[in-house]
């Protein structure tokens, strides 16, 4: 797992096209993996193909970065090797140059607890690392030089074992998946509704969580749900929920559980989406979708988020979908009115809650049993035997019973999910059998 860097001083870059850059989130980010960020450099032009920024400005951050005496730069841009070398070139010695992607992916290695999140990070390096193995190969066979450009020690084998490596970690996700889709079947089958938290990071996902399961605790030796988590960290950091956690939730007459997946963030490549897409299956597998938006941000932020959300979601999702918006004890009502209004075409409906504060929570679970599948109703009529009560008790179990009367017959009467109900018919008929 890598290390923090609580002693290492970064200086950000930003470069944009056009515009003002922003250099909030690279901040945030920089601070999520543990650098302390000292000062900044931007610049507002088309991309320098040698050195992403134009050669003045590179000239400017080197003298920046010895001002500040600092260890590393930041940028909020993706560098190609040619470009993180010449850069790398021009600053002091012993100063190195991480792009957005590879901060991320120390961010990712510093949060990842699981075997299936510590997998999925050796994905991701993996894939940033094969196109500077390539090039790294290209160079030294054109210059015959190992190492040259400051590339590193070329080895020919290099290229081959990523790919290897890719393959085999890919092969162990497929695995680790199967065994998760099992798990999730099981508790279909057990009469839990699955509801998924989506989202950006720091809109709160961690928190609406902790708020839908209050009062409820999770019996973690339970043998059906052997990684269900009481807990869900809140904190306001960057991708604390790297993995997933699942909490027990009652909502209406239902047993649910809901999942709070990784946050997504803005402009990531695809190979690190990739990388990450088995977690998102929780997303993708679930029966409803909560997708929660950080009120508090610009309609344009919000907008921009939601798209892309959609995109992702939308591309093997089958779940409705309900937008929160959350985080409404920042803001007055108008604001929120405001921005539902103008977010009509994208979130239609939505939910306005505050998870910090418990702010139409209520609402909220009204809203999520009305979206997830409807609950059919059943009158049973079981003959009195001994192993009738052990059909009643997993009945009480796995569904939301109304009714039920003993005498020379048992009747029950309940509501449950239309798998549970075929179920429950299932055992009666084995009842019925048994006794004729």
């Amino acid at each position: 797992m890598t290390a923090t860097h609580t002693t290492e001083r970064a200086v950000v870059v930003k470069r944009v096209d056009s515009g003002t850059a922003n250099t909030e989130e690279i901040r945030d980010l920089a601070r999520a993996a543990g650098y302390r960020v000292v000062g900044e450099v931007t610049q507002t032009r088309t991309e320098d193909p040698a050195y992403h920024l134009g050669e003045g400005k590179v000239t400017r951050l080197a003298n920046k970065v010895a001002l500040e005496d600092a260890t590393t730069v930041i940028f909020d841009n993706q560098l190609g090797p040619y470009q993180t070398y010449n850069i790398g070139n021009e600053l002091p010695k012993g100063v190195q140059a991480v792009d957005r992607f590879r901060l991320i992916l120390e961010i990712f290695g510093q949060r990842a607890q699981t075997r299936k999140a510590q997998l999925q990070v050796e994905l991701a390096e993996l894939r940033y690392e094969l196109p500077r193995a390539e090039a790294k190969a290209s160079l030294a066979k054109r210059d015959e030089r190992p190492g040259f450009m400051g590339l590193g020690e070329y080895d020919e084998t290099r290229e081959e074992d990523i790919k290897k490596q890719i393959s085999n970690i890919r092969d162990e996700l497929e695995s680790i998946e199967e065994t998760e889709q099992h798990r999730r079947e099981q508790r279909r089958e057990s009469g839990f509704d699955l509801v998924a938290l989506a989202g950006y990071t720091n809109a709160g996902k961690s928190t609406l969580l902790r708020r839908l399961a209050d009062d409820l605790e999770v019996d973690e030796n339970e043998d059906l749900h052997p990684d269900l988590d009481t807990t869900a960290e809140s904190e306001d950091r960057l991708f604390t929920t790297l993995g997933t956690t699942t909490r027990r939730a009652q909502v209406g007459k239902r047993d649910v559980l809901v999942t709070d997946t990784v946050g997504f963030i803005q402009d990531l490549p695809h190979w690190l989406v990739e990388s990450f897409k088995s977690t998102l299956d929780s997303v993708y597998r679930a029966d409803l979708v909560l997708l929660v938006v950080d009120v508090s941000e610009s309609v344009e932020e919000i907008r921009e988020k939601l798209v892309t959300s959609h995109d992702t979601l939308y591309e093997r999702n089958q779940a409705p979908i309900v937008t929160v918006l959350n985080k409404t004890d920042v803001v007055d009502e108008e604001e929120v009115r405001r921005k539902r209004d103008a977010l009509s075409k994208l979130a239609p409906n939505p939910v306005a809650v505050s998870g910090k504060e418990g702010l139409n929570i209520e609402e909220l679970a009204t809203r999520i049993d009305a979206e997830l599948p409807d609950y059919e109703r059943e009158r049973l009529v079981l003959p009195m035997t001994d192993e009738t009560m052990s059909v009643v008790s997993w009945i009480h179990d796995h569904a939301h019973v109304e009714t039920v009367d003993y005498g020379d017959q048992v009747v029950i009467e309940f509501e449950a999910r239309p798998d549970i109900v075929e179920q429950s018919r299932a055992k009666a008929g084995d009842l019925v059998g048994a006794s004729a």
